[in-house]
Protein backbone atom coordinates (compact mmCIF):
# COMPACT_ATOMS: atom_id res chain seq x y z
CA UNK A 1 0.00 0.00 0.00
CA UNK A 2 2.65 2.53 0.61
CA UNK A 3 4.48 1.98 -2.77
CA UNK A 4 1.00 2.85 -4.42
CA UNK A 5 0.61 5.82 -2.14
CA UNK A 6 4.46 7.31 -2.83
CA UNK A 7 3.68 6.34 -6.83
CA UNK A 8 0.98 8.18 -6.29
CA UNK A 9 2.70 10.88 -4.96
CA UNK A 10 5.38 11.48 -7.24
CA UNK A 11 2.71 11.51 -10.20
CA UNK A 12 0.43 14.12 -8.08
CA UNK A 13 3.24 16.02 -7.01
CA UNK A 14 3.40 19.98 -6.77
CA UNK A 15 5.26 20.94 -9.92
CA UNK A 16 8.47 21.81 -8.72
CA UNK A 17 10.82 24.66 -10.55
CA UNK A 18 13.98 25.47 -10.33
CA UNK A 19 16.36 28.76 -11.32
CA UNK A 20 20.08 29.26 -11.44
CA UNK A 21 22.32 32.57 -11.39
CA UNK A 22 23.98 32.15 -14.52
CA UNK A 23 27.52 31.27 -14.47
CA UNK A 24 29.74 30.74 -11.35
CA UNK A 25 31.08 32.92 -9.03
CA UNK A 26 34.81 32.37 -8.29
CA UNK A 27 35.07 31.45 -4.49
CA UNK A 28 31.56 30.96 -4.01
CA UNK A 29 30.38 27.09 -3.58
CA UNK A 30 29.11 25.16 -6.26
CA UNK A 31 26.10 28.01 -7.15
CA UNK A 32 25.42 30.57 -5.15
CA UNK A 33 21.25 30.96 -5.69
CA UNK A 34 19.41 27.91 -5.02
CA UNK A 35 15.73 28.38 -5.56
CA UNK A 36 12.98 25.00 -5.13
CA UNK A 37 9.73 24.67 -4.70
CA UNK A 38 8.31 22.79 -1.34
CA UNK A 39 4.09 23.12 -0.81
CA UNK A 40 1.34 24.18 1.09
CA UNK A 41 3.84 25.20 4.42
CA UNK A 42 6.64 27.54 4.17
CA UNK A 43 10.70 26.28 4.81
CA UNK A 44 11.84 26.31 8.03
CA UNK A 45 15.47 25.47 7.64
CA UNK A 46 18.10 24.39 5.42
CA UNK A 47 21.18 22.21 5.40
CA UNK A 48 23.99 22.58 2.83
CA UNK A 49 25.92 19.12 2.07
CA UNK A 50 29.26 20.29 0.16
CA UNK A 51 30.53 16.45 -0.29
CA UNK A 52 27.51 15.52 -2.64
CA UNK A 53 26.47 19.21 -3.31
CA UNK A 54 23.31 18.89 -2.41
CA UNK A 55 20.63 21.04 -0.26
CA UNK A 56 18.17 20.30 2.12
CA UNK A 57 14.95 21.82 2.89
CA UNK A 58 12.12 21.65 5.36
CA UNK A 59 9.26 22.88 4.59
CA UNK A 60 7.23 22.22 7.66
CA UNK A 61 5.95 18.72 6.75
CA UNK A 62 8.03 17.40 3.87
CA UNK A 63 11.60 16.97 3.72
CA UNK A 64 13.72 17.92 0.49
CA UNK A 65 16.63 16.95 -1.08
CA UNK A 66 18.01 18.63 -3.98
CA UNK A 67 20.95 19.46 -6.03
CA UNK A 68 22.70 22.60 -6.89
CA UNK A 69 20.27 23.45 -9.47
CA UNK A 70 17.23 23.31 -7.75
CA UNK A 71 16.24 19.44 -9.04
CA UNK A 72 13.97 17.51 -6.64
CA UNK A 73 16.04 14.10 -5.85
CA UNK A 74 14.10 13.23 -3.51
CA UNK A 75 11.54 13.59 -0.31
CA UNK A 76 10.17 12.34 2.91
CA UNK A 77 6.33 13.19 3.23
CA UNK A 78 3.45 12.75 5.82
CA UNK A 79 5.98 14.34 8.57
CA UNK A 80 3.86 14.08 11.54
CA UNK A 81 4.30 17.44 13.40
CA UNK A 82 5.68 20.76 12.85
CA UNK A 83 9.32 20.28 10.83
CA UNK A 84 11.54 23.04 12.01
CA UNK A 85 15.29 24.13 11.84
CA UNK A 86 17.97 21.58 10.80
CA UNK A 87 21.97 21.39 10.58
CA UNK A 88 23.72 19.10 8.65
CA UNK A 89 26.68 16.37 10.42
CA UNK A 90 28.82 15.61 7.52
CA UNK A 91 30.55 13.09 10.16
CA UNK A 92 27.48 10.86 10.08
CA UNK A 93 26.21 12.30 6.91
CA UNK A 94 22.71 12.57 9.11
CA UNK A 95 20.62 15.75 8.98
CA UNK A 96 19.49 16.81 12.51
CA UNK A 97 15.99 18.77 13.03
CA UNK A 98 13.73 19.88 15.77
CA UNK A 99 10.14 18.41 15.62
CA UNK A 100 7.19 19.35 17.59
CA UNK A 101 3.93 17.51 18.02
CA UNK A 102 2.02 20.09 19.47
CA UNK A 103 -1.91 20.64 20.71
CA UNK A 104 -1.55 24.50 20.05
CA UNK A 105 -2.15 26.50 17.06
CA UNK A 106 1.86 25.63 15.46
CA UNK A 107 0.43 21.86 15.56
CA UNK A 108 -3.34 22.27 14.23
CA UNK A 109 -3.24 20.06 11.19
CA UNK A 110 0.13 18.47 11.85
CA UNK A 111 -0.46 16.72 14.47
CA UNK A 112 -3.81 16.82 15.90
CA UNK A 113 -3.84 13.29 17.22
CA UNK A 114 -1.48 15.65 20.12
CA UNK A 115 -5.20 16.19 21.83
CA UNK A 116 -3.85 17.24 25.55
CA UNK A 117 -0.51 16.05 24.99
CA UNK A 118 2.68 17.87 23.58
CA UNK A 119 5.74 16.52 22.98
CA UNK A 120 9.45 17.84 21.32
CA UNK A 121 12.02 15.50 19.23
CA UNK A 122 15.26 15.89 17.36
CA UNK A 123 14.36 14.20 13.83
CA UNK A 124 17.49 12.04 12.30
CA UNK A 125 17.55 11.74 8.64
CA UNK A 126 19.47 9.49 6.76
CA UNK A 127 20.12 11.70 3.92
CA UNK A 128 21.80 9.08 1.84
CA UNK A 129 18.37 6.63 2.11
CA UNK A 130 16.32 9.46 1.19
CA UNK A 131 16.24 8.07 -2.66
CA UNK A 132 13.24 8.99 -4.28
CA UNK A 133 10.11 11.81 -4.29
CA UNK A 134 7.26 10.77 -2.23
CA UNK A 135 8.58 8.64 0.48
CA UNK A 136 7.08 8.05 3.70
CA UNK A 137 7.82 8.89 7.26
CA UNK A 138 6.64 6.20 8.80
CA UNK A 139 8.49 3.10 10.19
CA UNK A 140 11.49 4.15 7.41
CA UNK A 141 15.32 3.97 8.72
CA UNK A 142 15.63 6.98 6.84
CA UNK A 143 13.60 9.10 9.33
CA UNK A 144 14.21 8.67 13.67
CA UNK A 145 13.39 10.98 16.28
CA UNK A 146 14.52 10.84 19.96
CA UNK A 147 12.74 12.95 22.22
CA UNK A 148 13.67 15.89 24.12
CA UNK A 149 12.68 15.19 27.58
CA UNK A 150 14.37 18.48 28.86
CA UNK A 151 11.85 20.71 26.76
CA UNK A 152 8.88 18.58 27.09
CA UNK A 153 9.47 18.87 31.11
CA UNK A 154 9.65 22.75 30.52
CA UNK A 155 6.80 23.00 28.53
CA UNK A 156 4.36 21.37 30.58
CA UNK A 157 5.48 23.00 34.20
CA UNK A 158 3.91 26.36 35.30
CA UNK A 159 5.65 28.59 37.02
CA UNK A 160 4.55 32.03 39.17
CA UNK A 161 5.26 35.74 38.44
CA UNK A 162 6.56 38.48 41.09
CA UNK A 163 2.47 39.52 42.08
CA UNK A 164 1.93 34.77 42.83
CA UNK A 165 -0.07 35.03 39.22
CA UNK A 166 0.74 31.61 37.58
CA UNK A 167 2.38 31.33 34.38
CA UNK A 168 2.04 28.41 32.26
CA UNK A 169 5.43 26.83 30.52
CA UNK A 170 8.89 27.32 32.32
CA UNK A 171 11.03 30.24 30.94
CA UNK A 172 8.41 30.78 28.60
CA UNK A 173 8.99 27.55 26.55
CA UNK A 174 6.92 27.05 23.41
CA UNK A 175 8.69 23.99 22.17
CA UNK A 176 12.18 23.76 20.19
CA UNK A 177 13.24 25.10 17.20
CA UNK A 178 16.98 26.32 16.38
CA UNK A 179 19.21 23.78 16.20
CA UNK A 180 23.22 23.73 15.06
CA UNK A 181 26.66 21.49 15.74
CA UNK A 182 29.20 23.22 17.79
CA UNK A 183 31.68 23.08 20.08
CA UNK A 184 30.77 23.28 24.24
CA UNK A 185 30.53 26.62 25.26
CA UNK A 186 33.40 28.12 26.99
CA UNK A 187 35.71 25.93 24.70
CA UNK A 188 37.72 27.49 21.64
CA UNK A 189 37.52 24.26 19.32
CA UNK A 190 37.52 20.33 19.98
CA UNK A 191 34.13 17.95 19.86
CA UNK A 192 31.52 19.23 18.67
CA UNK A 193 27.94 18.93 20.05
CA UNK A 194 24.16 18.78 18.82
CA UNK A 195 22.91 22.28 20.36
CA UNK A 196 18.74 22.74 20.57
CA UNK A 197 17.30 26.18 21.25
CA UNK A 198 13.87 26.80 22.93
CA UNK A 199 11.07 28.23 21.08
CA UNK A 200 9.81 30.99 23.68
CA UNK A 201 6.06 32.55 24.00
CA UNK A 202 6.90 36.90 23.06
CA UNK A 203 4.12 37.50 25.83
CA UNK A 204 5.15 40.99 27.07
CA UNK A 205 3.06 40.71 30.04
CA UNK A 206 6.00 38.07 31.93
CA UNK A 207 9.69 38.82 32.51
CA UNK A 208 10.64 35.05 32.55
CA UNK A 209 10.83 34.66 28.80
CA UNK A 210 13.74 37.18 28.22
CA UNK A 211 16.30 34.87 28.15
CA UNK A 212 16.67 31.74 25.21
CA UNK A 213 17.85 28.35 26.33
CA UNK A 214 19.69 26.10 24.39
CA UNK A 215 20.91 22.68 25.57
CA UNK A 216 23.65 20.66 24.94
CA UNK A 217 23.62 16.96 23.64
CA UNK A 218 26.26 14.59 22.21
CA UNK A 219 24.99 13.33 18.72
CA UNK A 220 26.21 9.86 18.77
CA UNK A 221 24.26 9.24 22.38
CA UNK A 222 20.99 10.61 20.88
CA UNK A 223 21.04 8.46 18.17
CA UNK A 224 21.32 5.53 20.28
CA UNK A 225 17.91 6.49 22.02
CA UNK A 226 16.51 7.10 18.17
CA UNK A 227 13.37 5.04 17.13
CA UNK A 228 11.42 4.87 13.54
CA UNK A 229 7.52 7.13 14.04
CA UNK A 230 4.57 5.34 14.12
CA UNK A 231 1.72 7.57 13.07
CA UNK A 232 -0.50 8.75 16.14
CA UNK A 233 1.64 7.64 18.36
CA UNK A 234 3.76 9.44 20.82
CA UNK A 235 7.64 8.38 21.26
CA UNK A 236 8.71 9.01 24.35
CA UNK A 237 12.66 7.32 24.47
CA UNK A 238 15.53 10.14 24.76
CA UNK A 239 18.35 11.48 27.11
CA UNK A 240 16.93 12.24 30.79
CA UNK A 241 19.10 15.50 31.09
CA UNK A 242 21.05 17.42 28.23
CA UNK A 243 24.77 17.59 29.25
CA UNK A 244 24.17 21.26 30.09
CA UNK A 245 21.74 23.88 30.17
CA UNK A 246 22.34 27.82 28.96
CA UNK A 247 20.56 30.73 29.17
CA UNK A 248 21.56 33.73 26.76
CA UNK A 249 19.76 37.24 28.00
CA UNK A 250 18.86 38.76 25.03
CA UNK A 251 14.98 40.10 26.14
CA UNK A 252 12.43 39.53 24.18
CA UNK A 253 11.11 37.85 21.12
CA UNK A 254 8.54 36.09 19.67
CA UNK A 255 8.95 32.24 19.55
CA UNK A 256 12.46 32.43 20.51
CA UNK A 257 15.26 31.03 18.29
CA UNK A 258 14.03 29.83 14.96
CA UNK A 259 17.05 29.07 13.31
CA UNK A 260 20.68 29.65 14.59
CA UNK A 261 24.31 28.60 13.10
CA UNK A 262 27.46 28.68 14.24
CA UNK A 263 30.69 29.72 12.25
CA UNK A 264 34.29 28.32 12.90
CA UNK A 265 35.70 31.63 10.97
CA UNK A 266 34.50 33.90 13.48
CA UNK A 267 33.90 31.90 16.22
CA UNK A 268 30.56 33.21 17.17
CA UNK A 269 26.77 31.84 17.60
CA UNK A 270 24.64 33.30 15.89
CA UNK A 271 20.32 33.24 16.88
CA UNK A 272 17.82 34.12 14.41
CA UNK A 273 15.16 35.47 15.84
CA UNK A 274 11.33 36.82 15.11
CA UNK A 275 12.33 40.14 16.95
CA UNK A 276 10.22 41.20 20.18
CA UNK A 277 7.70 43.26 21.31
CA UNK A 278 8.66 44.69 24.93
CA UNK A 279 9.92 48.59 24.49
CA UNK A 280 13.22 48.62 26.90
CA UNK A 281 14.99 45.96 24.64
CA UNK A 282 17.07 47.05 21.40
CA UNK A 283 14.54 43.75 19.64
CA UNK A 284 17.21 42.47 17.16
CA UNK A 285 16.40 40.26 14.27
CA UNK A 286 20.09 38.45 15.10
CA UNK A 287 21.65 37.98 18.09
CA UNK A 288 25.69 36.24 18.75
CA UNK A 289 28.20 35.62 21.15
CA UNK A 290 31.40 33.57 21.23
CA UNK A 291 31.36 29.89 21.49
CA UNK A 292 34.65 30.27 23.55
CA UNK A 293 33.54 32.66 26.35
CA UNK A 294 32.68 31.47 29.26
CA UNK A 295 29.35 31.33 30.54
CA UNK A 296 29.06 32.56 34.39
CA UNK A 297 27.00 30.61 36.66
CA UNK A 298 24.59 32.99 38.36
CA UNK A 299 20.53 33.42 39.10
CA UNK A 300 18.23 34.07 36.41
CA UNK A 301 16.77 37.38 35.34
CA UNK A 302 13.39 37.78 35.69
CA UNK A 303 12.85 33.99 37.06
CA UNK A 304 10.95 33.82 40.39
CA UNK A 305 10.27 30.31 40.74
CA UNK A 306 13.91 29.11 40.06
CA UNK A 307 16.55 30.51 42.15
CA UNK A 308 18.99 28.23 41.14
CA UNK A 309 22.09 29.06 39.94
CA UNK A 310 22.86 28.62 36.21
CA UNK A 311 25.45 28.57 33.20
CA UNK A 312 24.50 32.02 31.98
CA UNK A 313 25.96 34.45 28.76
CA UNK A 314 24.63 38.07 28.84
CA UNK A 315 23.20 40.17 31.52
CA UNK A 316 20.86 43.05 32.80
CA UNK A 317 23.83 45.59 32.18
CA UNK A 318 25.13 43.50 29.14
CA UNK A 319 22.61 41.61 27.47
CA UNK A 320 23.72 39.77 24.27
CA UNK A 321 23.81 41.97 21.82
CA UNK A 322 22.75 41.45 17.94
CA UNK A 323 22.11 43.14 14.71
CA UNK A 324 19.34 43.90 12.04
CA UNK A 325 19.01 41.11 9.19
CA UNK A 326 15.60 40.25 7.60
CA UNK A 327 16.77 36.49 6.88
CA UNK A 328 17.56 33.49 8.67
CA UNK A 329 14.89 33.36 11.14
CA UNK A 330 13.66 31.03 7.91
CA UNK A 331 16.34 28.77 7.40
CA UNK A 332 20.80 29.11 7.80
CA UNK A 333 23.79 26.74 6.66
CA UNK A 334 27.26 27.96 7.30
CA UNK A 335 30.05 27.20 4.87
CA UNK A 336 32.13 27.50 8.05
CA UNK A 337 34.50 30.64 6.79
CA UNK A 338 32.05 33.33 7.39
CA UNK A 339 30.17 32.60 4.80
CA UNK A 340 26.24 30.84 5.13
CA UNK A 341 23.40 30.02 2.74
CA UNK A 342 20.52 32.26 3.78
CA UNK A 343 16.99 31.38 2.85
CA UNK A 344 14.55 33.96 1.46
CA UNK A 345 11.23 32.58 1.55
CA UNK A 346 7.79 33.57 -0.38
CA UNK A 347 5.02 31.88 -2.30
CA UNK A 348 4.80 31.77 -6.36
CA UNK A 349 2.64 33.61 -7.78
CA UNK A 350 2.57 31.14 -10.70
CA UNK A 351 2.35 27.64 -8.47
CA UNK A 352 0.67 29.17 -5.10
CA UNK A 353 3.68 26.96 -3.97
CA UNK A 354 5.96 27.95 -0.81
CA UNK A 355 9.33 28.44 -1.95
CA UNK A 356 13.26 29.35 -0.63
CA UNK A 357 15.50 30.57 -2.63
CA UNK A 358 18.83 30.30 -0.76
CA UNK A 359 21.80 32.94 -1.78
CA UNK A 360 24.79 33.07 -0.20
CA UNK A 361 25.89 35.76 2.23
CA UNK A 362 29.18 36.68 4.80
CA UNK A 363 29.65 38.19 7.48
CA UNK A 364 32.08 41.02 7.63
CA UNK A 365 31.95 41.99 11.63
CA UNK A 366 29.18 43.78 11.74
CA UNK A 367 26.81 42.65 9.75
CA UNK A 368 25.51 40.12 6.78
CA UNK A 369 25.96 41.12 3.29
CA UNK A 370 25.73 39.74 -0.01
CA UNK A 371 28.83 37.57 -1.20
CA UNK A 372 29.96 39.22 -4.08
CA UNK A 373 33.61 37.63 -5.98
Amino acid sequence: MKKIVSLLLLLTAIPLSFAVTPGLTRGLPDLPEIYVEGGNHHVQGIAYDPDASRMYFSFTDRFLVSDLKGRVLGSLEHIQGHLGAMVFDKNSRKVFASLECKDDVIGKGLSDFAKGRSMFYIAIIDVDKVTSVGMDSEDNDAFKIVCVKEATKDYHLKGFGPDGQEYEHFYGCSGIDGVTIAPKLGKKGGKEYLYVAYGIYGDTSRSDNDSQVLLRYDLRELEKYSGKVRFGEFYAEGPSKPLDKYFVYTGNTNWGVQNMTYDKESGKMFLFVYKGSKEQFTNYDVFSFNVANRPARKGLIGVHYDRSRHKVIGSWENPVTGTFFKYGSTGVSPLGDGRFYFSQNGKSKETGSQFCRAKVYRWDGHGFVLAED
